[in-house]
């Protein structure tokens, strides 16, 4: 077994001895990473010049960082009780600012989204490499050493490890040939959830393992997202494109729990839903193929296991069941067997070759594992222990057949997984749950790597036959009138997040018979003067190529881009684009000869405008269909107003002439001095001492006038 150590200095002594001063260390993306074991390779390198460090991770997690000193006294409580005592990663400022010690060097495959604009170094050293690479990439530069955060718990054989969050790259690195010297060093930590299955390893798979207490803080949750009005048109409209019988995959944030709380209404309120779709939905951009209740259910093969998606499992939403058996899966696929134990499952075992004629060790093994064979049944030579009867191994015998189907007939199979992850991060209570699983829910929850869940090569007949009818629905930022997507940097070159898994997932759309891709994509951003189309001419940077464009989907409809000629590809663009923009967009194209010059934008599509949104949805919202936080929030009701109040304010000193007229308004009017208290006080606001401090206290009381909040009681 791996060594067992009890700190993270000694870990550090130990890995140097045995691999020497020049240090490559891999870490997983987000929750997996072993902060303060991250963190003591840090400070011994910036202490130790002859200590040569190269730290290569993704997705560092950061507690965030308040814009002004009223945002501080906002969020000061708020970011005590969600992150606690969390550690930070040390390297994160020095990196951020460009002051790392010339011995230390970080590269990142992924960023948190916007994270690192405005930072020369950490721009400079980013490698972009799709998920499916990064293990190639990362043994491409040396590593010799990757750490985990890992889960524990003492079985009857001893201690047993889960890499719980992230199986998606160690799995991989573990397989790698030891041709050189290579070390794998855990920390363990008490609250990660233990999660089994393909995450479950012994600890001989460490060199070195770190146990203690004290190393025991607070685990980093990220806090869910509001969901704006804007979002959910955009999921609404995805998630009629899910097929019941199908395959999900969905991403975090906003739009991910906009998805996955549309599903939920088209489930649990279809009306509702319909009516709300049918509102949404102009002729011209309809592609619905599936508006009712997920009575067959979906599977999810997905690199990111978010909250969402635990939700559509408590939903009765999640709910098919795929099999690691190519046989099994294709006969429950065509509907010659169910899920349960009967004699169609044993007539279909014993015609395609699941169910040998004859039982061996291995095969009555296999039989057991599936749940088709009771588990007390032995072979005893040639013959069969079937309750303790002997029996012929012979499964054409009608006898033999009636007693082995007696102990298990009306059972469900076994082993089936509902899930398939490669990573997970969300909030506090999607950690709980998962640390709250029964036996059933670990054994249908499968975390295991990204080679398995983002491609299809290790096993093409099986993933297919799982993964049918899948909608892969990822997250874009701007669709050229080609049908190309920008996701992960800007026309100058600035790198935003990365492409992650999104090409994998694209690419696997198009060699995956029924699936399909669905780009989401704000129409528009920016407000007042600065608000721009992200549906343009052209764009300097691409993540997807023209040649995979396949469905976009935006608040105002779908276009289905997939075979479509580069006229049709533009119009269907066009449609989808925010009103304001779509006159520019249709000359531009006209200009270049892409469209015929008697084209015009439908009048259907002529009202994609954000009033139309508010119209149609607003209701809906008020009513508690839509609401701000499908999943729950740990905001106070006060918090969640001064946080809206706050980020509209912020939004009116963008724009002179309203902050100027809503200023005079707020100096003018008078308030309610004793409703409006508390909301000061929160915010440290009811005394003042700047002039821009002042101002903003006017506009806070005027919005929450205005909002009915300051009603003399």
């Amino acid at each position: 077994m791996g060594e067992i150590l009890t700190s993270v200095e000694q870990c550090v002594d130990k890995t140097i001895v045995a691999l020497g001063k020049k240090l490559i260390v891999a870490a997983p993306l987000g929750l997996g990473k072993p902060v303060q074991l991250m963190n003591a390779f840090f400070h011994r390198a910036a202490t130790d010049p002859s200590l040569s460090l190269h730290i290569v991770s993704a997705l560092c997690l950061e507690v965030p960082r308040p814009d002004s000193h009223i945002e501080a006294n906002l969020a000061g409580p708020i970011m005590q009780r969600l992150f606690g005592d969390y550690e930070e990663l040390a390297f994160l400022a020095p990196y951020r600012n460009g002051t790392l010690p010339s011995n230390i060097q970080v590269t990142e495959l992924y960023f948190k989204a916007g994270s690192m604009k405005g930072h020369p170094l950490a721009q400079q050293s980013y490698i972009s490499s799709n998920y499916t690479h990064i293990v190639r990439d990362m043994a491409a530069l040396g590593v010799n050493v990757m750490v985990q955060m890992v889960a524990a718990r003492e079985t009857a054989s001893g201690l047993s490890l889960s890499l719980s969050s992230n199986t998606d790259l160690t799995l991989e690195m573990m397989d790698l040939p030891r041709d050189r010297a290579f070390m794998l060093l855990a920390q363990i930590h008490d609250d990660m959830p233990f999660m089994e299955l393909d995450a479950e390893v012994s600890p001989n798979a460490f060199d070195l393992i770190v146990r203690n207490p004290r190393y025991n803080k607070t685990l980093f949750a990220v806090p869910n997202a509001a969901v704006p009005l804007q979002d959910y048109a955009t999921a609404l409209h995805a998630s009629s494109l899910i097929a019941d019988g199908g395959t999900l995959q969905i991403g975090i944030g906003s739009l991910g729990d906009a998805v996955a709380h549309a599903c939920i209404l088209r489930h649990r309120h279809n009306g509702e839903y319909r009516s709300i779709l049918s509102r949404l939905t102009h002729q011209e951009t309809a592609l619905a193929e599936d508006e009712g209740a997920f009575e067959e259910g979906l599977y999810v093969s997905t690199e990111m296991f978010v909250n969402g998606m635990m939700h559509l499992i408590e939903n009765g939403i999640v709910k098919r069941n795929v099999y690691d058996n190519l046989l099994l899966q294709r006969g429950i696929n065509e509907g010659e067997i169910s899920q349960r134990v009967d004699e169609r499952l044993f007539d279909y075992g014993l015609r395609t070759g699941l169910i040998p004629a004859r039982l061996d060790a291995q095969s009555l093994q296999h039989l057991q594992y599936w749940g088709i064979i009771a588990a007390g049944v032995c072979l005893n030579g040639d013959t069969l222990l079937v309750e303790g009867q002997s029996m012929a191994n012979e499964m054409d015998d009608p006898k033999v057949r009636a007693a082995l189907l007696h102990c298990v007939r009306g059972d469900e199979l076994r082993n089936g997984r509902l899930l398939h992850g490669g990573f997970f991060l969300g909030p506090r209570d999607f950690y709980d749950k998962l640390r709250g699983l029964d036996a059933r829910g670990r054994s249908q929850i499968c975390m295991t790597g990204v080679r398995r869940t983002n491609q299809l090569l290790l096993d093409y007949p099986l993933y297919c036959a799982q993964r049918r009818k899948a909608r892969f629905i990822n997250t874009g930022m701007i669709a050229s009138l080609n049908g190309s997507v920008a996701s992960d940097a800007l026309e100058n070159g600035t790198v935003i997040s990365g492409v992650g898994g999104q090409y994998n997932f694209v690419a696997m759309a198009h060699d995956l018979p029924g699936a399909r891709s669905v780009l989401c994509i704000r129409s528009t951003r920016g407000q007042g003067r600065h608000l721009q189309s992200n549906i343009v001419p052209f764009y300097g940077f691409t993540t997807i190529p023209k040649h995979l464009r396949d469905v976009v989907v935006t608040e105002y409809g779908v276009a289905d881009l997939r075979g479509q000629s580069d006229s049709d590809i533009i119009k269907r663009l066009i449609n989808i684009a925010d009103s304001r923009f779509q006159d520019s967009l249709l000359e531009f194209a006209k200009t270049n000869g892409k469209v015929a010059q008697d084209y015009f934008v439908p009048e259907s599509a002529r009202g994609n405008t954000p009033e139309r949104l508010q119209e149609i949805l607003a209701p809906y919202q008020g009513n508690g269909l839509l609401p701000d936080y499908p999943f729950g929030t740990e905001l106070t009701d006060r918090e969640l107003v001064l946080a809206a109040s706050l980020r509209r304010i912020k939004l009116l000193s963008e724009e002179p002439g309203h902050f100027i007229t809503a200023t005079f308004k707020a100096l003018l009017h008078k308030t309610n001095p004793d409703a409006a208290k508390p909301f000061l006080e929160r915010v440290q606001l009811e005394h003042p001492e700047t002039t821009k401090d002042f101002l903003i206290q006017q506009l806070l009381l005027l919005e929450l006038e205005e909002r009915g909040l300051l009603k003399v009681s």
